[in-house]
């Protein structure tokens, strides 16, 4: 019976009503310090993240740096190098005045040696040269003369016969496709006896054209 008036008594004493008996300004106190804690640890973070933010920065800003003090040392080390050929530059002007006064002075080459080479694998078998002279205008003198070439043949020679002097012209004006002579002609072509055997002697002129010349010297080798 005691039991149960016990437990009577513990219900309705944890039914009472509670009564906050603080005064309102401790209340109040207190949940300012739970508004200034809470700001401060706002405060905590944002200086956190304000923190990384210049860590970060700092650290791309060294990163350009150091990019540009790259850049600038690369630039130094080549300014270097070009200084060290900046002499290469001379040495090709004069390599090109140099190539300049080889073809002026050589420009008007003709060679030659192969012209006579040419000229003794196509004479005709019955006619004999006794003289051959190459006359070669240059400079001013190649610009007056009337003549469209830059220069003369001139040959004396014997034949059999007047034919033989055709064939003769004939085979000059072949020369290089003819290329190399122009407009050849006799000039005189007159019977007379060698012994017993009648020939002709004759004086023949061609033009030598620009085709006869080397070019050997108007570019750079291998250029």
């Amino acid at each position: 019976m005691s039991l149960m008036t016990e437990t009577q008594h513990e219900v309705s004493v944890g039914s009472l009503p509670r009564v906050n008996l603080l005064p309102p300004e401790i209340a109040e106190t207190r949940r300012f310090k739970r508004i200034q804690v809470g700001l401060g640890a706002t405060v905590v973070g944002a200086v956190g993240i304000v923190a990384l933010l210049y860590v970060s920065a700092n650290s791309g800003v060294s990163g350009a740096q150091a990019k540009v003090d790259a850049a600038q040392a690369q630039t130094a080390s080549l300014r270097a190098e070009s200084a060290r050929y900046s002499g290469v530059t001379d040495v090709y002007a004069k390599a090109d005045q140099a190539q300049a006064m080889l073809t002026r002075a050589m420009g008007q080459e003709v060679r030659y040696s192969q012209l006579l080479n040419d000229l003794s694998l196509s004479i005709p078998s019955n006619v004999w040269i006794k003289n051959l002279v190459f006359s070669q205008e240059s400079g001013a003198g190649a610009a007056a003369t009337t003549t469209p070439g830059i220069g003369t043949l001139t040959v004396t020679g014997v034949g059999f016969s007047h034919d033989d002097v055709a064939v003769w012209l004939e085979s000059l004006a072949g020369q290089n496709d003819g290329k190399t002579y122009a407009d050849p002609y006799f000039s005189n072509s007159t019977e007379t006896l060698l012994g017993t055997r009648r020939t002709v002697n004759f004086t023949s002129s061609a033009t030598l054209t620009p085709q006869a010349l080397s070019h050997r010297y108007d570019h750079p080798v291998g250029g």
